[in-house]
């Protein structure tokens, strides 16, 4: 079975419905063989890393950059899983109230060094979160999802 990991910092409403959606298009009960594991970014091992087949990020915008949260999820596992995670696939989501640009920036830049291939442009959403949004990160989620779908 594939395992997909989910790692997020969701400290509001906001994120915590854009993750919820993410889920739901990754539980999607047409997606076989996959394993969904959450995980908060805070927490997140490297050998949870190395064990998934495929990664979901979320994060918010926080001046200008990802979370500090994300920052050290990447700090703690990038030496450790860089060579092991190569072209691996990834999905992300980003809420922040005016600019999600830097954000969006700094994650990409960090999945580009771990040489992660992302499957679909990022969910970033400015502002109000509406239900084209939530929609987008539900199909996010079944697309990620369904990209190990093969490696089952």
């Amino acid at each position: 079975m594939a395992i997909l990991l989910v790692v997020h910092h969701t400290p509001s409403p906001t994120l915590a419905e854009m993750l919820e959606a993410t889920l739901a298009g990754a539980r999607d009960p047409e997606i076989e063989g996959v394993e969904i594991r959450v995980r908060a970014a805070l927490t997140c091992s490297p050998v949870e890393v190395l064990e998934a087949d495929g990664y979901l990020l979320g994060t918010p915008a926080n001046l200008g950059y990802m979370s500090g949260a994300l920052k050290h999820f990447f700090d703690t596992v990038y030496y450790v899983v860089q060579q092991e995670t190569v072209r691996r696939p990834y999905g992300l989501y980003v809420h922040g109230g005016s600019d999600t640009t830097g954000a969006v920036r700094s994650v990409e830049s960090a999945a580009t060094g771990l040489q992660w291939r992302r499957v679909r442009p990022p969910v970033d959403i400015a502002g109000p979160l509406t239900r084209d949004a939530l929609a987008a990160c539900t199909e996010l989620g079944a697309i990620v999802a369904a990209e190990l779908m093969d490696q089952a």
